[in-house]
């Protein structure tokens, strides 16, 4: 199984709002820029927003596949000005939670087949830890749980670590501190996590890295354009360009 999902790379957060599909996207447009072929699989098709982000408005989408309108690769849209390929969700529609185990089977199926297409196929997890986001996490070979320096991110980023933890077949986990005053006090944000972790669960996650919080950011979600594209200098892109760098040399 490890074999199979090794080039999977999935973004949790446990709390919403704290940057992660943010860091997806980013991500992706990252790893396209130094040459791969990249699919980003938006997994929360009850509140979408990779396309938003980008500014997108894509004919097919996982909840056409899920219909059984399309399949799982005709829903794929190119986002050319990244070099990157997405399969969009659909806000407003049911969630991924509302669906049969065998409908969940069959698009993890389809997307085990699709990731032999790709360098990296990136899920933008649903926040939250109910179980169709474990499912998906669990098709992972590494889960990225991106936590703030806010309480709520950090209880909610343990409780997602540990319920995962205790699946059948869990990805490896590290953490990324996003929207970080200082790097300073990412590095304490992370010790808050961590420290959690060692003490209850008996494991300690990794420190991926630490993204500053940068107000380009905001820009560049608001103008719906990939940050590499708004501000592509800026402290953010730096940070994450970093990550993207770690992860391709693992």
């Amino acid at each position: 199984m490890s074999e199979l999902k090794n080039n999977i790379i999935a973004i949790a957060s446990g709390k919403g709002g704290v940057g992660k599909t943010w860091l997806a996207v980013t991500l992706a447009h990252l790893f396209a820029r130094s040459g791969r072929h990249v699919l980003l699989f938006d997994g929360d098709i009850g509140l979408a927003n990779v396309d938003v982000q980008l500014g997108l408005t894509p004919q097919r989408d996982l909840s056409s596949m899920l219909s059984g309108r399309h399949t799982l690769k005709e829903a794929i849209t190119n986002y050319p000005e990244g070099g990157f390929d997405i399969i969009a969700g659909r806000s407003g529609s049911a969630s991924l939670a509302a669906l049969p185990v065998e409908k969940l089977e069959h698009m993890a199926a389809d997307l085990q087949e699709l990731r032999k297409n790709y360098d990296f196929v990136v899920i933008d997890l649903g926040a939250g830890i109910e179980q169709h986001v474990q499912y998906l996490a669990s098709l992972a070979h590494r889960c990225i749980v991106v936590v703030t320096d806010e309480p709520t991110s950090l209880t909610d980023a343990y409780a997602f670590i540990k319920i995962a933890n205790t699946g059948k077949n869990p990805p490896e986990m590290c953490v990324v501190v996003n929207q970080a005053a200082t790097q300073r006090e990412g590095e304490m944000t992370y010790n808050a996590i961590n420290k959690a972790c060692v003490n209850f669960l008996n494991l300690s996650p990794p420190l991926l890295g630490i993204i500053r919080r940068d107000n380009k950011v905001k820009d560049a979600i608001r103008s719906q354009k990939s940050l590499l594209i708004k501000a592509p200098h800026s402290t953010a892109a730096t940070d994450a360009a970093v990550l993207s760098i770690k992860l391709m040399q693992r």
